[in-house]
């Protein structure tokens, strides 16, 4: 899951790829002159930094306490140290604490992305290719449709630890209510506009879609210009391909969403994401949010009955999900960008069992996630993890479906943000604001210069 808004805060988008510096490291070193001019040099250990939205003492202790245990074990067989640095949710999404530090110099040595921001920091000269310190199997190991937006010529530059289909989320209490059976749950667009009107009722809305600006408002936004055919850029990524009938629809359905007044125009809590302040709470009957709303339910909202559904889809329109997640990746410009790399082999991305281990405890006891690597997902599915219930709607119903969360630099991201909010809040017309935006991700292209657009 992709999720973090800022490339318009703090210093420029542009500005980040060309200013990435290197960190000063100062070494103290004392020395102690014993009465026979002996000279002896206190020993030092190197730190890494890893920053993160984790832990130590995140808002979730199973995922601290998994950060902090893999760490840990790093630590205890390793000369070279890395320390964890919590930097909280919204700051590390939303803010830009993270650019702000690489544009100074002073990015961390370790660090997880998701694969809307890839760009931002490949490009910028930040990224180790991570290829030389992975077996040939365990780069086999990992989806290719995982792994394409994290790979350039061929070599790999981030591990993910996850993926993070997206589905929708409904309130079984809400449907009794209203009289609509789990069975027959909404397959197209039309009948979930229907179903959300029969739902909304009150204070409480029958659908909610994200409406806060920022990648991940992008990220849930795509799946539904997939399905109609539509898409950013041409497949060779030197055009917009964004002016189609399939992006139109697909603008024109978060609108109308507010329009009929079956969807919020804000979310409660931390907005989109948040599945317990809203559809727990009964704020909402149906939410479009990933798979990582399972263990939210489970760890806040134990008691709340609750089902799962693939997104619906347009007229001859085709079943399409999002693979969103968060990659491990090492800083070329750090302290030691080696080590650095082999801690991120270490952790999520060698054949060892120890490794394998710990991605099954990340996505089915930690969290609530699909593995990103075949040897994950096998170990996982033999222990239930995907046995029934959501978990197995998700890995056999949603995931068969999804396409990896596209990479785009921080002007093109932002151009589709402008679309999705225009439309959604401002009442612009799609087929006006698909145009513009066209008309501006291809005045971007035609001199951009990094890395393609997948």
């Amino acid at each position: 899951m992709s999720t973090d808004d800022s490339a318009q805060q703090g210093i420029s988008r542009r500005e980040l790829i060309k200013r990435t510096g290197k960190i000063a490291v100062a070494t103290a070193v004392s020395s102690v002159f014993s009465p026979f001019s002996i000279n002896v040099r206190a020993a030092t250990t190197k730190t890494l930094s890893f920053w993160q939205f984790y832990g130590p003492g995140g808002g979730n202790a199973l995922q601290s306490k998994w950060f902090e245990d893999a760490v840990n074990g790093w630590n205890a067989q390793s000369e070279t140290k890395v320390q964890l640095q919590f930097v909280p949710n919204q700051e590390y999404m939303n803010g830009s604490k993270l650019q702000t530090a690489f544009a100074s110099g002073q990015g961390p040595d370790i660090f997880i992305i998701s694969p809307g921001d890839f760009l931002r920091y490949y490009n910028g000269g930040v990224l180790t290719d991570l290829t030389p310190y992975m077996d040939d199997a365990a780069k086999k190991d990992f989806f290719p449709n995982v792994m394409e937006t994290r790979i350039v010529n061929d070599k790999i530059y981030g591990l993910p630890m996850e993926v993070e289909p997206m589905a929708m989320y409904y309130s079984v209490k809400a449907f009794k209510e209203a009289g609509i059976s789990e069975s027959n749950y909404p397959k197209t667009w039309q009948e979930l506009f229907d179903v959300s009107k029969k739902l909304t009722k009150g204070k409480r809305f029958g659908l909610l879609f994200d409406t806060t600006p920022g990648y991940y408002q992008n990220f849930t936004w795509y799946p539904f210009m997939w399905q109609g055919g539509g898409d950013m850029v041409t497949p060779d990524s030197r055009k917009s391909a964004f002016n189609s009938p399939g992006t139109i629809q697909a603008l024109k359905l978060f609108q109308d969403s507010i329009k009929l007044g079956i969807a919020p125009r804000s979310g409660l809590g931390f907005g989109g994401p948040d599945v317990v302040a809203n559809l727990a709470s009964g704020y909402c009957a149906i939410q479009n949010v990933g798979i990582w709303a399972i263990s939210g339910l489970r760890d806040a909202a134990k008691d709340f009955q609750y089902g799962v559904f693939p997104l619906p889809i347009p007229p001859n329109g085709q079943p399409k999900s999002v693979l969103g997640g968060w990659a491990f990746v090492a800083n070329a410009k750090g302290k030691d960008p080696e080590t650095a790399a082999k801690f991120c082999v270490w952790t999520v991305g060698s054949m060892s069992p120890e490794s394998i281990e710990r991605g099954v405890d990340w996505c089915i006891r930690a969290k609530s996630d699909i593995a990103p690597r075949k040897s994950v997902l096998d170990k996982a599915t033999a222990e239930g993890g995907y046995n029934s219930g959501p978990m197995q709607v998700f890995k056999d119903q949603i995931f068969p479906t999804g396409r990896d969360e596209p990479r785009v630099p921080p002007d093109v991201y932002k151009d589709v943000s402008d679309a999705i909010q225009n439309c959604q809040l401002r009442g612009a017309s799609p087929e006006k604001q698909a145009e513009e935006t066209s008309r501006r991700i291809d005045s971007f292209l035609a001199s951009y210069s990094g890395a393609t657009l997948k």
